[in-house]
């Protein structure tokens, strides 16, 4: 399983890429693997400031809905449209394509609480 060393994690399967004061938001390869396949993302919260670890949407595959939680606070800036059509992309390629948000986070002292690479695959058990 792929876990790209240049992204943070969070315990509740989120990945995290930092470019400045912005934060690209997805879910992890162990969660899209986990969930199935997936056929839609719901993210109603763009334009919106949410605190850290609050629900910024959902992702529905066959089998269940899952709640996506914020890793950090901040300004939900973007969201990935094309998951819209295709959310498949989840699936194919969680740290591509299928990034989910864009936070313009506010807060970074809050970056030190999310996992390095290594620290999360010990998470998974691996």
């Amino acid at each position: 399983m792929s876990l790209p060393s240049d992204l943070k994690y969070t315990k509740d399967h989120e990945w995290v890429r930092i470019e400045g004061d912005i934060a690209t938001v997805g879910i992890t390869h162990f969660a899209q693997g986990e969930l199935g396949d997936i056929v839609y993302v719901e993210v109603e919260t763009e334009g919106e400031s949410l605190d850290r670890e609050e629900v910024f949407g959902t992702v529905e595959a066959v089998k269940t809905v899952s709640d996506l939680f914020l890793p950090l606070t901040g300004e939900i800036v973007e969201f990935n449209t094309a998951l819209e059509a295709e959310p498949e992309a989840v699936n194919e390629d969680p740290y591509g394509k299928g990034w989910m948000i864009k936070i313009k986070f506010s807060d970074s002292s809050e970056l030190e609480d999310l996992l390095d690479a290594a620290a999360y695959q010990e998470l998974i058990g691996g």
